[in-house]
């Protein structure tokens, strides 16, 4: 019945749709040549013979399904669709050539049955907590085989399922394998009546290290003497607190450079206008010793990692949630987070057991520990090389993965 009311209410829903779809591309939130994909309406042909379709939402998910998507390309075509203009842009940059990128299509009925149908896809692979009823239900329909993977279900979701149980049942059940993140997550979704759940852990620990330009980084590293440290993926209030470690560290280390990455680089003017000084890469200003830098640009936090040797992460000290402490890591960088990690439970623990991830809970500890690792830098070194080789033992899932979804 839940399914059945939901499956009117989208179709109901679609002319509203149109219109928010076209009030968000006026607002730079969607593509406005790209519209169309939103409805089902492919821009692409479909290529001959096998094709496996992988759906992320957004660019954590894009770049979790990267090492995948690198494992099952040679083996097959590949369809990528996803939910926002930035994970378009990343799907530009780092997909294989042969792959083919779309915008998903809105859980309409008749929009989900126009994808489908021009796709016809021989497998679908969905990531984490990407349940759309009527997407899954159009494969069910199809006989197409669809798959979980880096499956997460967080308890108060499961509270929420747990009160449809014949939906979860239905959802959930369909899935021809479903590869969870962690031992809770899996208990969680077999008792909401999933089938053929296992554990495989996180293929984030997998993910590509993140790309940097090495002109660009040499550049960097001749203008700076160090020492150096990074904040990397912040929010408001966490950049004027690094700038004001900075002050604070700059008489015992004169030469201390700051840099300082916003997770939303549009509010470089905003940053800038509260750290008086700071110099900002959107403007081609280099760093100076001594001083704060704003990177505010885009897809460069792989150049920074590089560059600094450890890194303060954001949105892990005043609000819930936490950023991905797991690509500094990749790149043998030292991690330091306030109390907010909520969204990566699983690789802090691992880092913190490794001596990779030091937990702080105010701005006098995060002092402290960023002038421990700039008074040692050997031991930021060490703990980096131990941060890398936390997430060695995954290596092998994205092929296990690939053979399992092939195999379907």
């Amino acid at each position: 019945m839940i399914l059945a009311l939901y499956h009117f209410a989208a179709q109901a829903a679609a002319p509203w749709l149109r219109r928010h779809l076209a009030a968000r591309a006026q607002r730079g939130k969607e593509d406005p040549t790209r519209l169309p994909e939103r409805q089902g309406h492919a821009t692409r042909m479909r290529p001959p013979g096998r094709l496996v379709w992988l759906h992320a939402a957004s660019v954590g998910e894009t770049q979790s399904l990267l090492p995948l998507i690198q494992a099952l390309s040679p083996q097959t075509g590949i369809l990528l669709t996803t939910g926002t203009l930035t994970s378009a842009q990343l799907a530009a940059q780092r997909l294989p050539a042969t792959a083919l990128h779309q915008f998903a299509p809105l859980d309409v009925p008749s929009w989900t049955a126009r994808f489908l149908d021009h796709w016809r896809p021989d497998a679908a692979v969905f990531i984490e907590s990407e349940l759309w009823p009527n997407l899954l239900q159009g494969l069910d329909a199809r006989a197409i085989p669809r798959f979980l993977v880096n499956a997460r279900l967080s308890e108060s979701s499961a509270r929420h399922w747990r009160r449809a149980p014949a939906t979860a049942r239905r959802l959930l059940g369909g899935f021809r394998a479903i590869f969870a993140q962690s031992p809770a997550d899996a208990a969680r979704l077999t008792a909401l009546g999933a089938a053929s759940v296992e554990v495989a852990g996180n293929l984030k620990f997998v993910t590509p290290p993140l790309p940097a330009d090495a002109a660009a980084l040499a550049a960097l590293q001749a203008a700076l003497p160090g020492p150096l440290w990074l904040a990397a993926s912040t929010h408001r209030g966490e950049e004027a607190l690094a700038a004001r470690i900075h002050a604070a560290l700059l008489p015992e280390f004169p030469t201390l450079t700051t840099i300082i990455v916003p997770r939303h680089p549009e509010r470089g003017d905003e940053i800038a206008a509260q750290l008086p000084g700071s110099t900002r890469r959107a403007l081609g200003q280099l760093p100076a010793p001594g001083g704060v830098h704003i990177a505010d640009t885009l897809s460069e936090l792989g150049l920074f990692y590089r560059l600094c040797p450890f890194t303060f992460m954001g949105k892990t000290m005043f609000e819930p949630g936490g950023h991905n402490i797991i690509e500094p890591a990749l790149l043998a960088r030292p991690v330091i987070a306030g109390p907010h990690l909520e969204n990566f439970q699983d690789p802090a623990e691992l880092l913190e057991k490794a001596g990779a991830l030091v937990r702080v809970a105010d701005e006098p500890t995060l002092r402290a520990a960023v002038r421990a690792w700039l008074l040692s830098p050997q031991a930021a070194q060490q703990a980096g090389q131990a941060a890398a080789a936390c997430f060695a033992a995954t290596s092998q899932l994205p092929a296990r993965l690939a053979r399992v979804i092939l195999g379907a």
